[in-house]
């Protein structure tokens, strides 16, 4: 299990970076710049050698994350944010992508609930949330085969229910 942006010492390093501050501490292109050096060094220290010992990996968050947030929400190329892929992750791609979807509100409301110090996107507003929602689910109807929506505005128990369906559907009941 791992996360981005970070995953790896260095990673986590520009995450600190990436996650805190002002929400306007960065352009859309130096954060989309940062989000591949840190998912770089990621993939070379913990998922490449981790998929190469035949591991699973569960990620947090990965490349469809930067086309969301840094390109469709922040408006970076996605000229740049496609070249960028291509060159940082190689064939490093995930085999099945969750998206967990809920209203914007709803979000932002749970977002403030958890208190994070990490809010520096949580801070960006209702309508970059609402391109990034939007976005996600562009992702998802492009990329049926990859992506399942789902519900994440009902009980955590239907959500958890949801996601273990999906995962054994995919990969068998013991994934």
């Amino acid at each position: 299990m791992t996360r981005e942006p970070g995953g790896s010492p260095g990673a986590e390093r520009i995450r600190e970076l990436l996650v805190n501050g002002a929400a306007d501490r960065w352009s859309a292109m130096t954060e989309t710049l940062l989000m591949y050096a840190a998912r770089r060094d990621h993939i070379e220290r913990v998922i490449a050698p981790a998929l190469k010992r035949g591991a699973w990996v569960l990620c947090d968050r990965f490349a469809d994350s930067t086309r969301a947030y840094q390109g469709a929400a922040g408006g970076a190329d996605p000229a740049l944010i496609a070249a960028l892929e291509s060159m940082v992750l190689g064939d490093v791609r995930p085999d099945l992508t969750l998206i967990l979807d809920l209203p914007v509100e709803v979000g932002l409301v749970r977002a403030g609930e958890r208190g994070a110090a990490e809010s520096r996107f949580e801070s960006k507003g209702a309508p970059f949330h609402r391109r990034l929602r939007q976005s996600f689910l562009d992702i998802a109807k492009a990329e049926p085969a990859r992506c399942l929506v789902i519900d994440a505005a009902k009980s955590e128990d239907v959500v958890q229910t949801a996601i273990f369906r999906a995962v054994s559907l995919r990969f068998g009941p013991n994934g």
